[in-house]
């Protein structure tokens, strides 16, 4: 553990945490610290703070999380600790002992991801080099797939055999359970176990670093009785709602292009692919899930679905919009009149299927027309369906322009006045606002939390001075333990003020006692303005006093303890300074 100890430290001394996250968000300066819109949550004003002095950082919006380069990475690609350490010990060219085992859950992963390897190996050779897998190279090269897209995609064939794969990784020396926790095996009512995959073309499906999680397997022919694709069930690897197939090799491209093409199914993510368009990956299912937005979130803001052309395909379409809007990323809409996929699209006319990823439709063009198909009878009822299904993404437009467009298109459509869907917009706005107004905090819980947003700010601004210490010591002359709401506070002020010798950024924080860090680093994040700093100080301590008169008031009045006479006693000189406090206040 002390190896890994000083792993940490070097990894953490080598890579500037400013310039790290850089690499995959905008930051900006602002003061002595840098700002950013959080990667993690959803937000129109920068709340994600780092500290390049402390190499720190700290969401200050819905998140509430923060920590160093390491907790950073984690929460970027949803990976352990040491997973995270493993890798930017490697970016970094720090010695890591990879056989010091510091996580359980790591090891298991490893070995997972081993076995994985090991089974995409042998799929592969029978694939590309045996007898057994002709039928399936002949099936592949029949859809167009180049020799070349077969390499990189790594694809592979499942034998028609209850337990070759089976056999094979039990030769390599890996257990019967490791396999089945692999999602490789099934487990009869017996005990024994058969292999999963039989009879079918292999797709690997990796995450973002390229390792394998987990498989796909297609069936070569039509079969009513059998599933066209089996997958590997949920694992400590593979999660099927984070899954997003080629993203490994989309993920620049992605970023580049600040767009992504979504699409269903491997070969209409790899056909596309083959004919030079990088920014594509394929979902799991019949609908773009959260999990897999915010993969994605991390390398653009803007999404394209080219989902099947058939109703199905449509409503995985009006669920993943749903989705991206709570995450604000921007979504528009391809559909290929001429085709009933991406796959067949683009093997059926390349031109026009590129012309149309380059021009595809508004999401609001898209869910009126679908609407129309949905509803095609012309009735009233049929009418007031077009509507219902419509007009709830009308009331998210901002643009008074574009929702006017919008308004005037489907009054048309539904042959009424455009006054009327106005009148249902207003009703739903009006809705959601008493909605909003119901989960309003309380007047006495947004009371307390100014206090200690003021509390906060003023030790933010102290350990922020160019002279703590003796700012500290300014603060504890006015303010005492109870005039504190958060007592840390009041602890880490003592400590400023009790140093002896030079002050030492580093080496203070270093000696903070564990409870008091996370505090003290949240605080050195705070957004200061670039001002007198002990101007600041002064006003904010005064403000501070004056609420912890306001709260000993309070209390005093309700306190049964005391006789009358002794309250009035105790009101009286809280009234005196309070009164001074606010004559101070007003000069400053």
């Amino acid at each position: 553990m002390q190896q890994s100890q000083s792993v940490i430290e070097e990894v953490k001394q080598k890579i500037d945490i400013v310039q790290f996250i850089g690499k995959y968000i905008q930051v900006k300066k602002s003061g002595r610290n840098y700002k950013a819109i959080c990667p993690f949550h959803q937000e129109k004003s920068p709340s994600f703070y780092i500290s390049q002095d402390r190499q720190i950082w700290h969401c200050f919006g819905a998140c509430g999380v923060g920590g160093d380069v390491i907790a950073f990475f984690m929460k970027w690609e949803n990976i352990s600790f040491t997973e995270a350490l493993k890798e930017l010990a490697e970016l970094s060219g720090v010695k890591f002992d990879t056989n010091e085992v510091l996580d359980k859950t790591l090891d298991k992963k490893q070995i997972l991801y081993k076995i994985n390897k090991l089974s995409a190996d042998y799929y592969h050779f029978l694939l590309t080099k045996s007898d057994v897998g002709k039928e399936a190279m002949t099936y592949v090269k029949g859809r167009g797939t180049t020799e070349k897209i077969i390499e990189t995609f790594y694809l592979g064939y499942a034998p028609q055999s209850w337990d070759s794969l089976y056999k094979f990784l039990k030769k390599k020396q890996i257990s019967a359970s490791d396999i089945f926790d692999a999602g490789l095996t099934v487990q009869n009512d017996n005990g024994s176990y058969y292999d999963r995959f039989r009879g079918r073309l292999m797709f690997p499906i990796m995450d973002q670093r390229g390792n394998i999680s987990g498989f796909s397997g297609r069936l070569l022919e039509k079969d009513a009785k059998a599933v066209k694709y089996v997958n590997t069930p949920e694992t400590i690897i593979y999660h099927k709602r984070e899954s997003l197939y080629g993203i490994h090799l989309a993920k620049e491209a992605i970023r580049k292009e600040q767009n992504v093409l979504i699409v269903e199914g491997e070969f209409d993510m790899i056909t596309p692919f083959q004919h030079g368009i990088s920014n594509v990956v394929a979902i799991k299912g019949a609908a773009v899930t959260k999990e897999q937005l915010q993969v994605l979130k991390r390398y653009t803001q803007q999404i394209t679905l080219a989902l099947d052309a058939d109703i199905a395909g449509a409503e995985a379409i009006r669920r993943g919009i749903a989705e991206a809007e709570k995450l604000e990323i921007a979504t528009s809409v391809v559909t290929f009149d001429f085709a009933k996929d991406p796959d067949e699209a683009i093997k059926k006319d390349e031109i026009q299927f590129k012309k149309a990823i380059k021009n595809p439709i508004s999401i609001y063009d898209f869910f009126i027309s679908h609407a129309k198909r949905k509803f095609a009878g012309g009735s009233s009822i049929e009418k007031k369906g077009i509507g219902d299904e419509v007009i709830p993404y009308l009331s998210h437009i901002t643009n008074p322009i574009v929702q006017s467009h919008y308004v005037r298109k489907l009054a048309t459509i539904l042959d009424v006045n455009e006054q009327s869907i106005y009148d249902i917009l207003r009703k739903q706005l009006k809705s959601e606002l008493l909605q909003s107004f119901k989960v309003k905090p309380s007047v006495e819980k947004q009371s307390t939390d100014d206090v200690i947003k003021r509390e906060k700010y003023l030790m933010a601004l102290v350990l922020q001075d160019d002279k703590p210490v003796e700012a500290s010591r300014s603060v504890l002359e006015i303010l005492i333990y109870e005039d504190f709401q958060i007592p840390a506070l009041e602890k880490i002020a003592q400590r400023l003020a009790k140093f002896t010798g030079q002050y030492v950024q580093k080496e203070f924080f270093d000696d903070l006692p564990p409870e008091l860090q996370p505090l003290a680093n949240e605080l050195f994040l705070y957004e200061i303005p670039e001002t007198n700093m002990r101007n600041l100080i002064e006003k904010q301590v005064f403000l501070v006093k004056l609420d912890a008169i306001i709260r000993q008031s309070a209390f005093l009045n309700i306190n049964r303890e005391l006789s009358d006479d002794e309250k009035a006693e105790k009101m009286t000189i809280l009234a005196k300074q309070r009164s001074e406090v606010e004559k101070k206040l007003k000069t400053l």
